[in-house]
């Protein structure tokens, strides 16, 4: 039985934005960071690993209201995801590295030219876990966008060991800081597969080092 995305978005998105803004989210005074850049014009973008997408959302949601948009995929569940990311203030692009991708980041560019800070997902959606991708460094380098690794570790979660990515739902009420990491740029005339793969390895040991040691796993 197929369920209408129109139908449980309005009560997904009443759950969600109730759980997310239970959560103490706590940056260290990072957000100036972020906004200097968009303030003086330049493109923002920000690469968070699929694990930690349910609170780096909510986090995006309650810090930076109507500021964000992001890539969600074309599929069934997508929509879903969509419709409820919508009704808390992102922007949508729709695709993903599998299917519609170059669409998606095209979507994405037109929401970072509206003034947008541009999201990705940099290890979705199927993995493998941590492995950055190319979309990222790719449209950084296409619009000269400041690229910022962002992570957070929630200080109660349950982690979804099964998955690919050993996703992370922080629990109602937790405290739950946020690191941003080394701005990232990435000049160049064209996304060379040499660029592409250089890029991809600074942006995934920027995401590992944005954590401060105390908050490895």
């Amino acid at each position: 039985m197929r369920i209408n995305p129109s139908l449980i978005s309005p009560a997904l998105t009443l759950l969600y934005r109730a759980w997310v803004r239970s959560i103490r989210f706590e940056d260290a005074g990072q957000m100036h960071r972020l906004l200097a850049p968009l303030e003086a014009g330049r493109p923002v973008m920000l690469a968070i690993w699929h694990a930690e997408l349910f609170a780096l959302t909510g986090y995006g949601m309650c810090r930076l209201d109507g500021k964000l948009a992001t890539v969600v995929s074309d599929s069934r569940d997508g929509e879903i995801i969509a419709q409820v990311l919508t009704r808390i203030g992102y922007g949508t692009a729709r695709g993903s590295s599998t299917r519609g991708g170059l669409k998606a980041l095209i979507a994405l560019k037109r929401h970072m030219d509206e003034g947008r800070i541009g999201v990705i997902t940099v290890d979705g959606p199927r993995g493998p876990r941590h492995k950055v991708k190319d979309g990222a460094v790719y449209l950084a380098q296409k619009t000269g966008a400041v690229l910022f690794p962002v992570r957070c570790r929630p200080a109660a979660k349950h982690v979804f060991t099964r998955s690919w990515d050993r996703f992370e739902l922080p629990m109602p009420f937790c405290h739950c800081p946020v690191y941003f990491g080394q701005a990232l740029e990435f000049p160049g005339d064209k996304p060379t597969p040499e660029l592409l793969a250089a890029g991809r390895q600074r942006l995934e040991q920027a995401l590992h080092e944005a954590l401060p040691p105390e908050a490895q796993d």
